[in-house]
């Protein structure tokens, strides 16, 4: 990849500007002085956001879009035969997916803060920007979910420092080139794509030697240790106990999201961290955040305060509210470790009953992981399963999510028939017997909680809407 591939363009047109890993982008490349346009298929809050900076946006993606510019952007998602993209490779300008461009910005920063781990990427990456837009760093800022602070998924700032989510997904992150890189954890996941945990583990490790400056490793995790030994790199560790640099003492939970903690540090005492997220795998997270702020030089008294102020980002463990004395949240967990950590924090906390409502997301995941999948869906009360997301992928995997709730005592489901393909309509259907089910039988006192990284959140709603109205 040419990171001066920039160097000389005036116009650039993103296809599907209005995607969460577009927006920031868009507005560093804004802030630099390009002239950007843009298109995408919906109206949404973000592509208000992006006309609000001067952006024209076009809605509908058609060949004559990408007309004067000359390099242009898109997502992974965009198609092969979208107009667009098919014209944009007509026209001999030069064309970048969207990690490509990710990358040639990162390289732009001294301080490039890259944020990696199996879990926990969106929420740590928030932590440490809240933590330094608290402290009045004038960052810029990358991240795979909306954090409130900031008002979106991303700011373009005039400093040297840039907080970026780092995704292992296809290998994307090792584009980047991070000055400081966090891992957070390392686990099996996209062995669609990586085939073994193995790989996975050396693909991080590759992560990890493109970083120029500092590595900021979580040592109670195994496979990450294995990833970052040897390296010979400047480190600093975090984790559960005093073997690390950067470790909690006296944690309490309190009050359902509250939890509070002693940051200690080779054994001398920070002071004490108020998390308002759950869960000790939160308590990681923010200790990644507090190892990445003081290695830039923050105070920590600035680090208490963006801690305190943290209410966690988009989709991780959000409150969409309560009716009738049931409380209904949102989190963004797909894999079973995810689903692990925030579904033994749903159960830590004072709620009579906890229904999870799961989206299996991708057949592949769903196959191979079927088994921990069960597994983790045992915690909660009640285990409710839609249809599994395919997503980008075909069912040439012969899994079904009846599959999975036969490997689950009690677990709630609704047959559907399988050779029907997976449409809007479908899904709505669906989506609508779940919400019945779980609004005739959930009680005042109960959690309800909708699990996947698709659109099962559209349930909580859905659920929400229905409670409101009933007498």
């Amino acid at each position: 990849m040419d990171i001066n591939i920039l160097n000389g363009k005036k116009h650039i047109h993103f296809i599907g500007i209005g995607g969460s890993g577009m927006y920031p982008l868009a507005q560093i490349l804004h802030s630099q002085g390009y002239y950007l346009t843009g298109s995408d298929n919906n109206e949404t809050e973000t592509l208000d956001a992006v006309r609000k900076m001067g952006i024209p946006v076009f809605i509908g993606q058609r060949a004559e879009n990408v007309e004067g510019a000359d390099l242009i952007v898109h997502t992974a998602a965009i198609m092969e035969d979208n107009p667009e993209l098919m014209a944009a490779r007509a026209s001999g300008v030069p064309v970048l997916e969207r990690a490509e461009l990710l990358g040639i910005v990162t390289s732009w920063f001294e301080r490039a803060v890259c944020v990696s781990g199996t879990h926990g990427k969106t929420t740590a990456t928030s932590m440490i920007t809240q933590i330094l837009y608290t402290a009045g760093v004038d960052l810029s800022a990358y991240i795979g979910g909306k954090l409130p602070c900031i008002g979106g998924s991303g700011i373009a700032g005039k400093s040297d420092i840039l907080v970026c989510e780092s995704c292992e997904f296809e290998d994307h992150y090792l584009r980047l080139f991070p000055d400081i890189s966090v891992i957070l954890n390392i686990d099996a996941d996209h062995l669609d794509y990586f085939g073994t945990l193995e790989n996975v583990i050396a693909s991080f490790r590759k992560f990890a030697q493109n970083t120029s400056k500092m590595l900021i490793v979580n040592k109670s995790d195994e496979n990450t240790m294995k990833a970052v030994e040897g390296l010979g790199k400047p480190m600093l560790t975090f984790g559960r106990d005093s073997s690390c640099d950067f470790y909690p003492e006296n944690v309490k939970h309190e009050n359902g999201l509250l939890t509070t903690y002693d940051a200690m540090f080779r054994g001398e005492r920070l002071g004490r961290i108020t998390l308002h997220v759950a869960g000790i795998h939160n308590v990681l997270n923010s200790l990644a955040a507090v190892a990445a702020a003081h290695y830039l030089g923050v105070e920590f008294a600035a680090v208490q305060k963006g801690l305190e102020d943290f209410r966690g980002a988009k989709r991780r463990f959000e409150k969409l509210g309560s009716e009738k004395g049931v409380t209904v949240v949102d989190d963004y967990a797909h894999h079973p470790t995810e689903l692990e950590a925030t579904l033994r924090a749903a159960m830590e906390m004072d709620f009579r009953k906890v229904w999870a409502i799961f989206q299996p997301f991708t057949f592949s995941r769903t196959k191979l992981l079927l088994d921990d999948f069960a597994r983790v869906l045992q915690i909660p009360d009640y285990a409710v399963l839609t249809d599994i997301m395919g997503s980008r992928e075909k069912n040439t995997y012969g899994i079904f999510t009846r599959h999975l709730a036969e490997k689950i005592p009690g677990c709630i489901w609704f047959p559907q028939d399988e050779d029907r393909e997976w449409d809007d309509e479908r899904k709505y259907a669906n989506f609508s017997q779940i919400c019945d089910y779980v609004c005739e039988n959930v009680q005042e006192g109960d959690l309800v909680i909708t699990l996947g990284c698709g659109d099962a959140y559209k349930i909580a709603k859905m659920i929400l809407k229905k409670l409101s109205e009933e007498v």
